[in-house]
């Protein structure tokens, strides 16, 4: 099988199965494994207890499931092997990069990655044809050129259409997921990339199972936020004996006296209401009635504390005493923003990857501290970070001197005359004590700010005689 490289993308003769555009989440999914595979949008929430497990992460968010309890698989591109050549700048071999490649594929979700072909030069530069050794069903691999010349870039996607099911052949089943080595290889030529994929069809979470766990009522045990219970207990948290039930009464299902079973929202199970989904996914049908009267009666203490000033505060609505809140917001009132953007860090990652990010605020995990995690005054590499930058800045010294407006702009030095100007040591400010490229000592302090750092510098250095 093989795809031209003429700018098009041309599809390989391959089943494709692919999910409709207004496909939905399966919001009855029984288990983490069942949801992500009925959608690429879809997610499950690991939180316990929570009244929704299987929606997009919009839908998520709105139910008031956190970032951090979002199972959402989007797959992950690894490169295994990436050599240079060694060949002088006449090659006389085709050469490409990365050599191997480890791909864990959701399907539905799309990668991409570029590889650098490299053609002899006693080569002519033609159309040239991809090969790949053969692919699983449902597996879909396409070429683009993205710059021509010597060398040649080519993209490659990569996209499954769905996961194997159980109606499968079991010629399908018996390598479900992979892992598959596929070779792509440029026609005429031995040299090949390496591609190992794997579909992501089960939840990792899967993998870390809490036996007989408090939350289940140590009657069962706590899978991806969800109880799987022991003979004969049932429930979300296991808490009903089935076994009590000799034959399950609908009394119990009722109401009243003549009211229908489960308000007509649900139904009746070992005597305890079942509530079917609204049309409205954002929220669920809740109480042992199933009914919304009863809900708003059990939420009405909540209703009046939280609600009594500002209705959802302004960012969201009111549903039978509980808040469906507004895109980017969350909580019961609604007052906790989803807004990442203060919780940015200068490279680019939430609060550093040393905190979570909350209510648009970054709790940071000891000892960071700062806005975004940044500033640790007791780890010596804050010390030993800005070193350089503070010689080159106060001094005109150091590795940096001759590149200190580029690499250290981001740094403000303030000059004192003894170490008891400055300022004193606390939770943000940083002292330090490093050794110049002079091997004199250096005292300053170093504290971040929004623009970047500030360094307190002590004026008089302590060099050896004769320096």
């Amino acid at each position: 099988m093989s795809v031209k490289l003429l700018g098009l993308c041309l599809l390989l003769d391959l089943l494709c199965l692919s999910w409709a555009d207004d496909q939905t989440c399966l919001t009855s999914a029984s288990s983490c494994d069942e949801c992500v595979q009925s959608g690429p949008e879809c997610a499950w929430c690991t939180a316990p207890n929570s009244n929704i497990r299987c929606q997009t992460l919009k839908e998520l968010r709105r139910a008031g499931c956190h970032k951090r309890h979002m199972y959402n698989p989007q797959g992950r591109l690894q490169v295994v092997k990436n050599d240079s050549s060694t060949e002088p700048s006449i090659a006389t071999a085709m050469f490409i990069q990365p050599q191997e490649l480890s791909l864990r594929l959701r399907p539905g979700v799309s990668h991409s990655f570029p590889l650098t072909i490299t053609i002899p030069t006693d080569q002519p530069i033609t159309e040239l044809t991809m090969d790949t050794s053969p692919l699983p069903a449902g597996l879909n691999l396409t070429f683009s050129s993205i710059l021509k010349g010597n060398p040649l870039v080519v993209q490659v996607n990569v996209e499954a259409a769905r996961c194997p099911s159980e109606r499968d052949d079991s010629t399908q089943r018996q390598n479900r997921t992979g892992p598959w080595s596929v070779l792509i290889t440029p026609r005429g030529f031995s040299l090949s990339v390496k591609t190992e994929i794997t579909l992501e069809c089960q939840c990792d979470c899967t993998k870390n199972r809490e036996k007989n766990s408090p939350g289940c009522s140590n009657r069962g045990d706590l899978v991806c936020g969800q109880c799987e219970c022991q003979q004969p207990y049932a429930g979300q948290q296991c808490q009903r004996d089935s076994d009590s039930f000799i034959s399950p009464n609908e009394d119990f299902c009722r109401s009243g006296p003549n009211a229908p079973v489960c308000s007509g929202r649900g139904k009746c199970v070992e005597g305890f209401c079942e509530c079917e989904r609204r049309v409205n996914p954002k929220r669920d049908t809740a109480g042992d009635t199933a009914s919304a009267a009863t809900l708003t009666k059990r939420t009405k203490i909540k209703k009046t504390k939280t609600l009594s000033n500002s209705m959802c505060g302004g960012r969201g609505k009111c549903e039978c005493g509980e808040c469906i809140c507004d895109d980017d917001w969350t909580g019961e009132d609604c007052g906790c923003s989803m807004e990442t953007a203060a919780c940015m860090a200068t490279n680019q990652n939430l609060c550093s990857n040393k905190g979570m990010c909350q209510c648009g605020k970054c709790i940071c995990e000891p000892p960071y501290t700062g806005p975004t995690c940044e500033d640790c005054p007791v780890c010596h590499g804050t010390c030993r970070q800005h070193v350089d930058c503070v010689e080159c800045r106060a001094f005109g010294t150091g590795a940096k001197k001759d590149r200190c407006d580029q690499e250290c702009g981001y740094l403000t030095v303030t000059l004192v005359e003894t170490q008891e100007d400055m300022p004193q040591p606390g939770e943000s400010i940083a002292f330090c004590k490093m050794r110049s490229s002079e091997d004199c000592v250096l005292y300053y302090t170093f504290s971040r700010t929004p623009s970047g750092g500030e360094a307190t510098v002590v004026r008089a250095k302590e060099c050896p005689r004769g320096l």
